[in-house]
């Protein structure tokens, strides 16, 4: 069963535009998840989609949404003084989605996104239960030592992340040492073969499959007694 896609906008004034595509599960009560797309495309990214449509089916609702910065213009990377403003971006998706929906809140993305919203929750802990990072760009390409992760010691929510072996943001070693900054609980999730955009014509249908499959086990809908 496929999910339709319901366009999605709110330009409430004083408030960050949200634009995007809501999968809406069965029932309200299931929770919801706010997706964020990589620095170089958009809410319609293929994998973004089929993640969409997987989550819903499972009974997640889906919020897929275009960046502020991508909303001002089709094309291009963000610049640095865009992360503000695309973290306010999420932050009121967020918002939005609470209204909505019941249940636990998730948020994520792939690279650029899911480093605004791993920022975002950082220094607003209690905004979501967990967050699900796609390629998390840890560092640019050919430079290892530029970092991303001054905010991670400071990282208190659940967190996975899932990665590709032939990612140049960020090989799976340097990755497994860096999440160890984080405090909170983690798991870093390997797709052999994969690069940075992580879904390519080998692995299409499998990728979100595993995505889902990790996700409702590192985030089980009934929390495992300890």
């Amino acid at each position: 069963m496929t999910v339709e896609a319901q366009s999605f906008a709110d330009e409430t004034p004083g408030e960050a535009p949200v634009r995007g595509f809501l999968h809406r599960a069965e029932t309200a009560g299931g929770g919801f998840l706010v997706l964020a797309h990589g620095a170089g495309g958009n809410c319609g990214a293929p994998l973004l989609v089929a993640l969409a449509e997987k989550f819903a089916t499972s009974g997640l609702s889906v919020l897929r949404c275009d960046l502020p910065y991508r909303q001002r213009r089709p094309r291009g990377a963000p610049s640095p003084s865009d992360a503000k403003t695309d973290q306010a971006g999420l932050r009121r998706a967020v918002e939005l989605m609470k209204q909505r929906f019941s249940g636990r809140a998730f948020l994520g993305g792939s690279s650029y996104g899911g480093r605004q919203a791993s920022m975002l929750v950082a220094a607003e802990p209690s905004l979501v239960d967990g967050l699900l990072l796609l390629s998390y760009p840890l560092h640019p390409p050919g430079r290892p030592a530029q970092l991303r992760t001054a905010h991670f010691p400071i990282l208190k929510t659940a967190t996975l992340l899932v990665s590709g072996t032939k990612d140049t943001f960020g090989a799976i070693e340097e990755l497994e040492s860096a999440i160890k900054l984080i405090p909170a609980r983690t798991k870093l999730v390997v797709i052999h073969g994969a690069p940075h955009g992580l879904s390519q014509k080998s692995n299409r249908d499998e990728v979100p499959n595993v995505v889902l499959q990790e996700f409702e086990e590192f985030f089980p809908r009934t929390p495992k007694s300890t």
